[in-house]
């Protein structure tokens, strides 16, 4: 097994390579696909279709967005949580998936890339629904582990022998840094899931936002403290800011 990262859109992409397979560890954004494919075909000098699994750690458009696309183009299958309903559901769903688009270009303008196109599908449709503790299917070296609190379904992928865990937006690193994700729906489950990943003890720690990292018992400490206690979301930022507009008025 060898794992390659790529810089993406505004994430880091994980590429697990195998003799006869591919593996992504996450559905990356729509702006990825030209990248990843050059990468697989240029880089790695192998056939597109030697991906064979894509997992979507959750919905935002950098963990989901290329999942449907690159299954119509190299008949890869699409793994993700098991979790009942579709994240995006509903007349809110469907602004907050605007607003989730939204954000992404704005941290990629933050970052200096260029405007993309990088709309998707608002609702999944997987292949396999993994279970916590769950293997991926074809790559049982690889272990689903639910690490929801970011949203309701996200999950991180644990390859043991290695002792690498990659925990998608569980964790964000700023600078030298390391934050709780924006938003946090679940703030009870969030704190849980960095209290398993502490248990867990993973040598490696890869972050879509930080690359890959070696925690410390204080970083797990200070990352507890930092952990909110009451939901942050899009909607409680918006009645925060409104109120103190009125307030003012």
């Amino acid at each position: 097994m060898q794992l390659h990262t790529i810089a993406g859109y505004i994430q880091t992409i994980y590429l697990v390579e195998y003799s006869n397979k591919l593996l992504l560890l996450d559905g990356c954004s729509r702006a990825d696909i030209p990248l990843l494919t050059h990468y697989i075909n240029v880089k790695l000098k192998r056939h597109l279709q030697d991906l064979t699994l894509v997992v979507v750690t959750h919905m935002h458009p950098d963990h989901a967005g290329a999942a449907h696309k690159l299954r119509e183009i190299t008949g890869c299958k699409i793994a993700a949580a098991n979790v009942e309903g579709q994240w995006y559901s509903g007349l809110k769903g469907k602004l907050m998936h605007l607003t989730d688009i939204l954000l992404t270009l704005w941290v990629a303008k933050k970052m200096k890339k260029p405007r993309r196109n990088i709309y998707y599908s608002s609702q999944l449709n997987a292949d396999y629904y993994l279970d916590d503790g769950d293997l991926l299917p074809g790559f049982d070296e690889w272990q689903a582990i639910h690490t929801q609190g970011h949203t309701d379904r996200d999950i991180s992928l644990y390859h043991a022998s290695s002792g690498r865990l990659y925990v998608a937006d569980l964790i964000v690193k700023v600078k030298t840094k390391f934050i709780p994700p924006y938003p946090i729906f679940h703030p009870n489950r969030y704190q849980n899931s960095l209290k398993k990943v502490q248990a867990l003890n993973p040598s490696i720690v890869a972050l879509a936002h930080g690359g890959e990292v070696e925690l410390t018992e204080k970083d797990y400490q200070s990352l507890l403290k930092r952990a909110p206690t009451i939901p942050i979301t899009h909607w409680r930022s918006v009645k925060v800011k409104l109120k103190k507009v009125l307030s003012r008025a």
